[in-house]
């Protein structure tokens, strides 16, 4: 059993980066409208946090969110026509990067506004619990947006009416170009959580063994009906604020060392090695797998066609 878990971890960790080095390669190129936000080096998060989650269950995105789409079981094939502009994308080629959404597996949609997630998820929350399923709703935000209005709002609620919401922080120290410390009354956001009764805790965001048990316990606990968790995940945001981003805010060399101490990928790599969980071969057959598959997508997403002209005003508003 644990076996097979660390080869969803690793399938899913290098699926995500090999989907976002695709996206930076055609990106680059100018062949893929709009902005893009890569999450290369925070693979752990999704990963270790989605893993615990059924289909049923809801997570609300930010505009970096194709590794939260990808972890939750969406297809990389209908993510990449939607990223290149294509009608056969999830929401037919109309949204792009910051807005991709499948609610067949729980994915209520990237949101291109900081902050924009927390109030979604929450009411996602208050939906099951008067409902009385078994569900629980996951936000994932970064520091910059912990000094959102929207995340005060939330928690206070969520704590109030013990909804089932985990509120994840990917801390990856840079809110667009600002250095998160310069702008934050605390070191640590997951010291907020006093402030609302909730417990708050620290996590090595770069260490999926970590994310996994910390989300599980925090998952489970809102299941029970004993409320939001807020998690802080302590990475680094390898990549710039976009694709294209000068970085003159920080040194190549300061990420390179920062990538090169820290890469989750590589970590899991060794780790299951070292411990003789999985073998070079089995990693290797993992790789090829979701090369292959990423492959594909990007054949399906170039072979579709674009929406029509005649749709420009569609999908405006319900009928």
């Amino acid at each position: 059993m644990k076996k097979d878990l660390y080869m969803q971890f690793y399938r899913t960790m290098y699926k995500i980066r090999t989907f976002e080095r695709r996206i930076e390669e055609f990106s680059m190129k100018g062949d893929i409208p709009g902005f893009v936000h890569l999450y290369i080096g925070e693979e752990a998060i999704a990963t270790g946090v989605c893993a615990n989650l059924t289909h049923q269950d809801y997570i609300q995105s930010t505009h970096r969110g194709h590794g939260h789409t990808i972890a939750k079981g969406a297809k990389v094939n209908r993510m990449m026509a939607e990223l290149f502009g294509k009608k056969t994308g999830y929401c037919k080629g109309k949204g792009g990067s910051m807005h991709i959404a499948d609610f067949s597996v729980g994915m209520l949609g990237a949101n291109g506004i900081v902050g924009g997630g927390f109030t979604l998820a929450t009411g996602a929350a208050l939906a099951e619990k008067i409902k009385k399923t078994n569900n629980v709703s996951v936000v994932f935000f970064g520091d910059g947006a912990s000094n959102r209005g929207t995340f005060h709002e939330a928690l206070n609620m969520a704590a109030v009416w013990k909804l089932p919401v985990v509120f994840v922080c990917e801390n990856n120290e840079w809110a667009s170009t600002t250095p998160y410390l310069t702008t934050t009354s605390v070191k640590d956001i997951s010291d907020r959580a006093v402030g609302y009764g909730i417990p708050g805790e620290i996590v090595d965001g770069n260490d999926v063994f970590a994310v996994y048990e910390a989300s599980g316990k925090a998952i489970e606990r809102a299941r029970k009906g004993e409320g939001p968790t807020l998690l802080e995940m302590k990475t680094y945001r390898i990549k710039g604020h976009y694709v294209g981003d000068p970085q003159l805010y920080r040194t190549k060399e300061e990420v390179d060392q920062r990538f090169e101490e820290n890469d989750p990928i590589r970590r899991f790599e060794d780790h299951v090695l070292s411990e003789g969980i999985l073998s070079e071969n089995e990693m290797k057959a993992i790789v090829e797998e979701v090369v292959g598959e990423v492959d594909k997508a990007v054949e399906f997403a170039l072979e579709s066609p674009f929406p029509d002209v005649e749709e420009l005003y569609s999908d405006l508003y319900v009928d």
